[in-house]
């Protein structure tokens, strides 16, 4: 199977994130997603919602990565990788908060999500399958934390992600 990988560093500026959702909506016309197409504007609203969180909350400079599987039936992975070593504390927002609700859109749009220690900092994943031609899209998800794809403690302090992710990217056989 072949993936490819694309990344772009990110400032710690939050005018970053703008940046971020254009280069990601030309990556994934190039492609062959199309910008109309349900799962690009989900994946683009989750890679506003990982950015926005590493660049907000950290302060740091970080790397967005985009692992694109096969064109038909494959899965599309971001990663958002920061230089923080805190894990991510999923907030509850209340009914007029205007922020505190990125995690929640992860778990309630992404298939899977999680994150792993990386470096000297932590990446947040998410995944989106993609239909194949003629199949439907996927069903609903019931809401899950992807924390609890994590095993070990969640006091600050690693967790280790159960999931091992694709790497080297292109013209794998």
């Amino acid at each position: 199977m072949q993936v490819l990988q694309v990344q772009l560093e990110v400032g710690p500026d939050p005018a970053e994130v703008g940046r971020a959702r254009k280069w990601a909506r030309s990556r994934l016309a190039g492609c062959g997603i199309g910008l109309d197409e349900p799962v690009a504007e989900t994946l683009i609203l989750l890679i506003s919602e990982l950015v926005t969180n590493a660049v907000v909350h950290t302060g740091c400079p970080a790397v967005l990565r985009m692992l694109l599987g096969p064109a038909e039936g494959g899965t599309v992975r971001v990663e958002v990788a920061d230089r923080s070593c805190c894990p991510p504390k999923p907030r509850h927002a209340l009914g007029d908060d205007t922020n505190g609700r990125g995690l929640e859109l992860v778990d309630g749009l992404a298939d899977r999500w999680g994150w792993r220690a990386e470096g000297v900092g932590k990446s947040i994943w998410c995944e989106v399958d993609r239909a194949a031609p003629g199949e439907p899209p996927a069903p609903e998800r019931s809401g899950h934390s992807g924390l609890k794809e994590c095993s070990g403690r969640t006091d600050g302090a690693y967790a280790n992600e159960t999931y091992d992710p694709p790497r080297a990217v292109t013209n794998t056989a």
